[in-house]
Parts: C-alpha cells; sequence; structure tokens
C-alpha cells in the first residue's frame, strides 16, 4: 500500500537518482552511454551510508558492491537468486520485498531514506513512490536501450537547478536537478 507522502510502502522516504541525456536515455547494452566523472561523485555523496535498491543488471554493470553502501539487487533470476551474495549485497525477488528489505537495513544504518539506483524498469516501479527525484541531465543524446520512464511533472516541484562546472573527465556538460513530490 502506498502511503500518500511519497515514503515508499512502509516508511522511509525514496530518493531516486538517475543520469538521464536529453532523449532520456539510461544506458546502452548494459553501460552508461557516456563518461561523468562529476556525476559519479555526485552519486558518491548522495548514496553514502544508505541502502541502495537496482535492478541485477544494474548490479552488475558496476560489477561489484559498492564501499560505504548496502545494496538490495531485485531479480527473478532464480538461478541469481540461488548464489551467495557479496557482502553488503542483498537480494530480493521483487520491488516490494527489496523496499522492505532497505527499510529494515535503513533501521541499521541510522540513516533516513532509501535510494533507488536504477535501472529502467525499477525506476518505473520506484516513480510512483518516490518523495524525492534526484536528476543529472547530461547533455546529449546518445543511442540507448534504457531509457528513463515518463514522468508526470504537475506532481512534482523543482527544489534546485544547479548547472555543473565541466571536469576534465566529462563528455557532456552536465546540470543537477533535485526535485520534491508535491
Amino acid at each position: 500500500m502506498q502511503d500518500n507522502q511519497g515514503g515508499g510502502m512502509t516508511g522511509l522516504p525514496i530518493t531516486i537518482v538517475a543520469a538521464v541525456a536529453r532523449n532520456g536515455a539510461l544506458g546502452f547494452q548494459n553501460a552508461i552511454p557516456w563518461r561523468a566523472s562529476s556525476d559519479l561523485k555526485r552519486f558518491k555523496e548522495i548514496t553514502w551510508g544508505r541502502p541502495l535498491i537496482m535492478g541485477r543488471k544494474t548490479y552488475q554493470s558496476i560489477g561489484r558492491p559498492l564501499p560505504g553502501r548496502e545494496t538490495v539487487v531485485v531479480t527473478r533470476d532464480g538461478g541469481w537468486l540461488g548464489t551467495p551474495a557479496p557482502e553488503r549485497v542483498h537480494v530480493a525477488g521483487d520491488f516490494a520485498a527489496a523496499l522492505a528489505r532497505a527499510n529494515e537495513l535503513a533501521d541499521f544504518m541510522h540513516c533516513a531514506e532509501i535510494i533507488v539506483a536504477g535501472g529502467a524498469e525499477i525506476y518505473r516501479q520506484a516513480l510512483p513512490l518516490g518523495r524525492f527525484l534526484r536528476l543529472t541531465r547530461v547533455d546529449c543524446a546518445p543511442e540507448a536501450d534504457a531509457f528513463f520512464p515518463e514522468v508526470d511533472w504537475t506532481q512534482w516541484r523543482e527544489l534546485r537547478r544547479e548547472p555543473a562546472p565541466r571536469g576534465e573527465k566529462d563528455e557532456c556538460n552536465l546540470e543537477y536537478i533535485d526535485y520534491q513530490r508535491c
């Protein structure tokens, strides 16, 4: 059951964090289709010390547990569910189970939010439940096979918009935009 405050089905606020290109692109062939070191640093700052929910393909594209975070991986792949997960990685069979586990982890970690970190299907499921949306707009339109879901912008209000200085390891200009559900 969803609450009215964008806190998910059982508790803490859900913050959706994504880097999205002009054409809505998130990824191509299970990889990010641009280089943006500045965005990776922002992602680390936002997510450090919090539980992350992500899909199996997103987790596999990262290739390892992220330091300083607990990761709940959502997968329906029964074979993957049967393998022992690395330390700081928890497996859930669906998004609802992932939310329940992330809430438990957040309590243990003494933090006040849950982060949803992709991919496209996980974002789609999280969007109706999210309280905060922290986007990096990437100024490019690459070939992609994964896209951020449609957003009903009438349900969100912009809190902050900040053009990011282009770092030497950034292929594109970036803009950080934070939203809160109305």
